[in-house]
């Protein structure tokens, strides 16, 4: 019968026992690190190697699972070589986020009254003269008579569109490309549009733009000493003669920081101390800093008199129907809104120049 720790009666038996499993696990290891060393060995010429996981497992299943502390460490050594294949997910680098362009506040539409609308055109009634022939009127006289003109203005919707083509490979390989293209894409029209708000001319397939129609700065109060907040407060004054609700300020940021930074004959700042959080705001009325608008020119006015119609909110269609695409496995993204623009009180509206102001 073989000894075991359970039936050996003396503590030299016992002795002997722990002896000789520790000589034969010396021998498995030898033998594993004998076969490894010949490519995998048991008859099959080298010809399969196993994985380290799979050669540690059959070695616990040996008997090796015993091992002591300080003979714990077993030394695998395989023959086969890692390549592009076998090894991809090891060779795969870190990916941060996408770099994206800096992009512009885009604020101009926001001061606009917007409305959805389903057609190609719009329609609304402008008044263009009021009855005003009220009088005081004597006991039994007659009335007089008054008359109000309303003719019927149109606004065409616009489009703006542009696409660009991708590789199918290239989206399905990188799928947060998609996202990264159509958020630029939709950015791309917010600048032609903001820019079509304010210096779109009419014509062809342009807006009619607020500073098109708009009326020209003229200074009501000359005896003012002419900084660009003087200038920018009579316009104020100008719009609101029209009787419309003045309520917004169109600048260039440059122009913006010169007003910012302007200072009285103590070396104050006008506008608030630098370590303070000056809102862009004058007379009370928000200020809107915008490279759209040209520098050394501002807009005032009544910006919720004017209409902004959205027939198409910005939307982003792909397709591969565009020349050989499909056999291109390329595909055209496209992004596309379409609006259009009434400037209902474009006497409300006053463009000037800063010119030398200080």
């Amino acid at each position: 019968m073989k000894k075991t720790i359970a039936n050996a009666a003396t503590p030299a038996e016992v002795k002997s026992v722990i002896l000789a499993h520790q000589n034969a696990t010396d021998a498995r290891l030898d033998d594993l690190e004998q076969k490894l060393a010949r490519g995998g060995g048991g008859g099959n010429g080298g010809s399969i190697v196993e994985s380290w996981g799979h050669e540690f497992v059959q070695a616990k299943s040996e008997g090796l699972s015993d091992l002591r502390q300080n003979r714990g460490r077993l030394a695998l050594q395989l023959k086969s070589t890692i390549t592009s294949a076998t090894g991809a997910g090891l060779l795969v680098p870190a990916r941060d986020m996408v770099v994206g362009m800096p992009k512009r506040r885009l604020a101009i539409r926001d001061l606009l009254t917007r409305v959805n609308v389903t057609s190609g055109s719009v329609e609304y009634p402008n008044v263009t003269s009021r009855p005003s022939a009220a009088d005081m009127v004597a006991e039994g006289a007659s009335k007089p008579e008054s008359a109000m003109d309303i003719e019927l203005a149109t606004v065409n919707i616009r489009t703006i569109a542009h696409w660009i083509p991708a590789s199918l490979q290239v989206l399905d390989d990188a799928p947060q490309l998609q996202g990264l293209i159509d958020d630029e894409l939709r950015y791309g029209l917010a600048l032609k549009e903001e820019s079509q708000l304010l210096y779109g001319d009419g014509t062809g397939q342009n807006l009619p733009g607020m500073v098109t129609e708009a009326t020209a700065f003229s200074n009501l109060i000359p005896e003012t000493e002419g900084n660009m907040i003087d200038q920018l407060g009579a316009a104020i004054l100008q719009a609101a003669l029209t009787e419309v609700p003045v309520d917004g300020i169109i600048v260039n940021p440059v122009d913006w920081w010169r007003m910012r930074l302007l200072k009285d004959d103590d070396g104050k700042y006008i506008l608030g101390d630098p370590g303070s959080d000056i809102p862009p705001v004058l007379f009370g009325l928000p200020v809107v800093p915008t490279q759209a608008m040209l520098v050394d020119k501002f807009l005032v006015g009544g910006f919720a008199s004017q209409t902004l119609y959205d027939r198409w909110e910005a939307r982003v269609e792909v397709s591969t129907e565009h020349a050989d695409f499909f056999t291109r496995n390329l595909m055209a993204i496209r992004a596309e809104e379409r609006i259009g623009l009434a400037n209902k009180r474009p006497e409300a509206l006053i463009y000037g120049d800063f010119g030398n102001a200080g």
